[in-house]
């Protein structure tokens, strides 16, 4: 019995030197990642203050749009912002770059996807004109293409409103739509040539010429029906 219990001691003793092992094992390799990940954060909220600091002189006499005080750069766990320097009194901040997509100006033109009124917004690679109804409508266009022609030459009249009038447009892609030009009061507009004729299924008046693998066709104008027929 003695040699039995004297293996079994053994056993135990190995087991808990095993075990003391990892366990100062794990505890030094997680004080080493938390060493390192504390260093990395400082490391980068130091480079951070530092290129920042660079333009402090940009905000000089900027002032807070809450309380009037003075805008001053900040620094958080999350970055760079601006924040009043009356704080705790005031509570403002902004951050530095908003790239969400959100508005800067309502441009009245017509979206040629839907016929909602295109918006200029920011973005995160910067300014782009998109559909004032996104997500609904996905169309964006860049910002650096010409104007459209301020006195665009009259097709026909507009089926829907029936007061305005079917113009060309181009969006700031160069791609060639046609509009309502009674907008924004009315929204009709469509991507392809528009021609004159009756829908043979639901009598809608107008029509437009899409080109397909079989030849041109002739589609009904109206988004509702989309009837396909011969010219």
């Amino acid at each position: 019995m003695d040699y039995f219990d004297g293996a079994i001691q053994c056993s135990r003793q190995r087991e808990r030197l095993h075990a003391n092992g990892r366990a100062v094992i794990h505890q030094r390799a997680r004080h080493s990642s938390l060493n390192c990940s504390a260093n990395t954060v400082a490391m980068s909220s130091k480079i951070d203050r530092t290129l920042f600091s660079a333009h402090e002189h940009a905000l000089e006499h900027t002032p807070c749009p809450q309380c009037g005080g003075e805008l001053v750069l900040k620094h958080g766990k999350h970055g760079a912002f601006l924040g009043c320097n009356q704080y705790p009194q005031c509570d403002y901040v902004k951050p530095l770059h908003q790239n969400d997509g959100h508005i800067v100006k309502e441009l009245g033109v017509a979206c040629p996807e839907c016929g909602n009124e295109l918006v200029l917004r920011q973005g995160r690679y910067g300014m782009f004109v998109g559909c004032s109804h996104y997500p609904l409508c996905h169309h964006i266009e860049p910002i650096n293409q010409p104007e459209p022609e301020q006195n665009p030459k009259a097709l026909f009249a507009c089926p829907e409103c029936g007061k305005g009038h079917l113009v060309e447009r181009k969006t700031r892609f160069g791609k060639t739509f046609y509009a309502c030009d009674n907008y924004p009061k009315c929204k009709f507009a469509v991507n392809l040539p528009p021609v004159k004729g009756h829908c043979e299924t639901c009598g809608f008046p107008l029509l437009v010429e899409k080109k397909l693998a079989s030849g041109v066709k002739l589609q009904c104008a109206n988004r509702k029906c989309q009837h396909t027929q011969s010219c």
